[in-house]
C-alpha cells in the first residue's frame, strides 16, 4: 500500500522503516529534508521536498500520516494537504492531538470529500522493534482501507491496535492512556525515591528493580526501562529534575472535571511536574514565613 509519512523525527523515521519493512511504498517528507534523504538511501523511501511534491506523486485515493507535533504545526500541515487532497483522500493524524480538534477538522475536510483518521500511537523509540500500540478512531470505511497500514505498525496484524470509535476517539483514549502513565510512573518514582533514601540499609536500587521485574505484581515495562535507567548511574547524576509534560496529562484531568470524575492520581501526578519546573517555590517561601510568624519557628535564610 502507498502512505505518505510526514514528519520524519526518530518516531516518523522508525514508523517508516517499519511500513517499508512490511512491503509499503512510503513517500516521505520533513521540513529538514536530510532526514528524508537518509531514508531514501538507508530504506528505499521517496523522499520529497514538498507537501504539493508529495500530492503530485502519491497514487489515487492519497492517504497521508502526519507525524508533526501538536498544536500549529500539525494545523499547519493538515490545512496545506486540504488545499491539496481532492474527493476519496485521507488524512491520519498520528500525533497527540486534543481529540476535539480532530471532531472540527474532520468536519471541515468532510465539507472537500476528504477523510480524516486519527490514530492515539504509543511505543516511542522501541516502536522500530516492538511494534506501535494504536488507538484508531474514525469511520469504520476509512479505518478497514486503511487496515494493512495499521496491520504492519502493530506488534502483531491482530494484537495491540484497533478501532475503538468514531472521530476523535483514538486521541481521546490516548489522552487516558498517557495520563494513566503519568500516575504509573509518579508511583514508581516516590517508591524508588524513599529506597534511596533510607542509607541505613545502602540499598542496590538496580537490584531491587531487577527482583521486582520478575514475579512481582508491580511488574510492567516502566519497571523494565527504570531497570535500565538505574543501571547505567543510581543516583541518576547526570539527570536535572525536571520533568516536562506533553499535554495529555493536563487534558485528561479536564475531562475529568468536565465528567464530574474524581482522579487524585492522576491530577497529583501532574502536579508534581509543574514542582519539578520550580527553581524556588514561592509556595514553600510563604509556608517558612508563616512558621515563623505564628510560631517562631527558624527559617532558612537564602544564601548569597
Amino acid at each position: 500500500m502507498d502512505i505518505a509519512l510526514i514528519g520524519l523525527g526518530k518516531m516518523g523515521a522508525n514508523m517508516a522503516r517499519r511500513l517499508v519493512r512490511g512491503g509499503h511504498r512510503v513517500v516521505g517528507f520533513d521540513r529538514d529534508f536530510s532526514l528524508a534523504e537518509s531514508l531514501q538511501a538507508e530504506i528505499g523511501l521517496t523522499a520529497v521536498r514538498t507537501l504539493p511534491e508529495l500530492a503530485a506523486t502519491l497514487p489515487a485515493p492519497r492517504a497521508a500520516w502526519v507525524m508533526v507535533p501538536a498544536g500549529d504545526a500539525t494545523e499547519a500541515v493538515i490545512a496545506e494537504l486540504a488545499g491539496l487532497f481532492a474527493l476519496g483522500d485521507t488524512i491520519i493524524d498520528g500525533g497527540n492531538t486534543f481529540y476535539k480538534d480532530d471532531i472540527r477538522r474532520a468536519a471541515a475536510l468532510k465539507e472537500k470529500g476528504i477523510h480524516y483518521v486519527d490514530v492515539g500511537t504509543s511505543g516511542g523509540v522501541w516502536g522500530l522493534k516492538e511494534g506501535y500500540s494504536l488507538m484508531v478512531g474514525g469511520e469504520a470505511e476509512d479505518v478497514s482501507r486503511l487496515k494493512p497500514i495499521f496491520e504492519t505498525l502493530a506488534p502483531a496484524p491482530d494484537k495491540g491496535w484497533g478501532h475503538v470509535g468514531g472521530v476523535g476517539a483514538g486521541h481521546f483514549v490516548k489522552m487516558i492512556h498517557n495520563g494513566i502513565e503519568y500516575g504509573l510512573m509518579q508511583a514508581y518514582a516516590e517508591g524508588f525515591e524513599i529506597l534511596h533514601a533510607k542509607r541505613d540499609y545502602a540499598l542496590d536500587l538496580h537490584q531491587i528493580a531487577e527482583i521486582w521485574r520478575h514475579g512481582s505484581v508491580v511488574r510492567s515495562w516502566l519497571l523494565d526501562l527504570t531497570a535500565n535507567a538505574l543501571a547505567a548511574d543510581q543516583e541518576l547524576s547526570e539527570i536535572a529534575g525536571y520533568v516536562p509534560d506533553s499535554g495529555e496529562g493536563r487534558w485528561t484531568v479536564f475531562e475529568a472535571v468536565d465528567l464530574d470524575i474524581p482522579a487524585p492520581v492522576i491530577t497529583l501526578s501532574l502536579q508534581q511536574r509543574f514542582a519539578s519546573r520550580q527553581e524556588e517555590s514561592f509556595a514553600a517561601k510563604l509556608l517558612a514565613a508563616m512558621r515563623n510568624q505564628f510560631g517562631g519557628h527558624a527559617v532558612k535564610k537564602v544564601e548569597r
